[in-house]
């Protein structure tokens, strides 16, 4: 067995449906096995997946056992050479793992592996690469500084704002969205800390991984959409109080001491001023919201894919009782290039991809050279599931 692919689905369905078409994809060439762990989903997961990705392994939890621990426990059963812990709300184009393997062939399958990451409109991730959280560099991670200095070595240090993203790079931190691991190394340095139920468990594994004698490695030659990335929620002071308690878990593991104190410190007060932020970006935005809400009243749909599939998703919108104005864009030599001239032509805003004639890796591609923002969907015509980006 050559991949072994961990995936940790909770409440998610319809992400995790365009996520297996695309991994199942993406394993054709390639003696793997998929493992998807269910943390006792309330949308009815279960009886929907009973009868689909019949070559899938699902393991249904009684109760909901966080990231590490879900992930361990298909990692108990996994046999193959390297190891790819996958986020569910992912979608990865058709080469992706057969590249990534060769790149840590590479280096002597002495590295673990990341990629690039976009959001479902196409914008960057910055979790794609990322150093450890020293108390200074969460401080201005969290306080919001590093949002005003994007570029800088000093406030953009965690995530590393002044590499390149569309170069490699030797990174302290993976994401565990898309983590590549040799099993040898997982063997070495032990499995997810389970101490750490949502956030940080990947900053652990990572550190391990360096303090082992091994390297992690962004990797920009394989670009994977990421739905959740950097959303609103995540912006949320939950959030950040959740990222705090993380954080807080891993300061007082590798470094504890009067460094813990300190680390305690700096992210009690990044957390005041993101608060504060917080509320004042809300307050100034609300009218620019609001202007946005009544001036943009156009409803132009772009369907990409073929005109069987275009049929597909008419019947879709009538069974749903929604009438759409769309116009049928089938796949091009430089599907970017007529994707913007349609939006030129007919004043688009919205942007469904059809997934069937249109590859993976051409529709991460097109919503990557995007000119303008969008509301994208995405429409699996073999599951008839029809996915909204955030």
């Amino acid at each position: 067995m050559h991949l072994s692919v961990i995936i940790v689905n909770y409440n998610v369905k319809n992400f995790l449906t365009h996520c297996l078409c695309s991994v199942e994809k993406a394993m054709k060439n390639i003696d793997g096995e998929i493992f998807v762990v269910d943390n006792n989903s309330a949308d009815d997961s279960k009886n929907f997946f009973y009868d689909k990705f019949l070559q899938v392994k699902f393991i249904w939890n009684n109760e909901n056992e966080g990231f590490a621990k879900a992930c361990n426990k298909a990692l108990q059963q996994a046999s193959g050479d390297y190891i790819l812990f996958l986020n569910p709300d992912t979608i990865v184009p058709e080469d992706c793992f057969e590249n990534c393997i060769t790149f840590i062939q590479s280096k002597n399958n002495s590295i673990a592996c990341g990629v690039k990451m976009i959001d479902g409109s196409g914008n960057f991730l910055k979790e794609s690469k990322r150093s450890f959280p020293s108390p200074a560099t969460s401080f201005y991670k969290l306080s919001g500084l590093a949002l005003f200095f994007p570029r800088s070595k000093i406030f953009s240090k965690y995530h590393l704002g002044f590499l390149d993203k569309t170069s490699n790079h030797e990174v302290d931190v993976l994401s565990g969205a898309f983590m590549m691991v040799p099993k040898k190394i997982i063997e070495k340095v032990g499995a997810f800390d389970e101490n750490f139920f949502m956030y940080g468990e990947d900053i652990d594994l990572s550190y391990r991984i360096q303090k082992a004698g091994y390297k992690n490695f962004y990797f920009a030659e394989t670009t994977i959409i990421h739905f959740k990335g950097e959303s609103t929620q995540k912006e949320s002071i939950k959030y950040v109080q959740m990222f705090y308690k993380a954080m807080s878990i891993f300061v007082k593991k590798h470094y504890g001491g009067a460094e813990a104190g300190i680390f305690n410190f700096f992210i009690h007060t990044g957390i005041y001023l993101r608060a504060a932020l917080s509320v004042m970006g809300r307050f100034i935005l609300v009218p620019f919201n609001n202007i946005k809400k009544k001036t943009n009243n156009t409803n132009q749909i772009l369907v990409i894919g073929s005109p069987q599939e275009f049929e597909e998703v008419e019947i879709y919108f009538k069974k749903n009782n929604s009438r759409k104005q769309m116009r049928l864009l089938q796949s091009a030599t430089n599907l970017s290039a007529a994707i913007n001239e349609s939006v030129q032509l007919y004043s688009i805003d919205e942007i469904i991809f059809c997934e069937g004639r249109l590859t993976y890796k051409e529709i991460i591609q097109a919503i990557e050279n995007l000119q303008h923002h969008f509301t994208i969907y995405f429409f699996n015509v073999a599951y008839q599931n029809f996915l909204e980006t955030k």
